[in-house]
């Protein structure tokens, strides 16, 4: 049931990170606060399909 994602950061919309999400636990999109190296700070880092 489990599904690779990517996370790109909300600001300057960059692909810096890959997860795995069960889609049965957590069907909506998520969000986490991660270290993006480009900002140089932590944001919000979404989803993308």
């Amino acid at each position: 049931m489990s599904e690779q994602v990517i996370l790109a950061c909300t600001v300057c919309k960059r692909h810096n990170y890959s997860t795995m999400k069960n889609k049965k636990n957590v069907p909506e999109k998520m969000t986490l606060s991660k270290y993006c190296k480009f900002c140089k700070r932590h944001i919000l880092h979404g989803e993308i399909k």
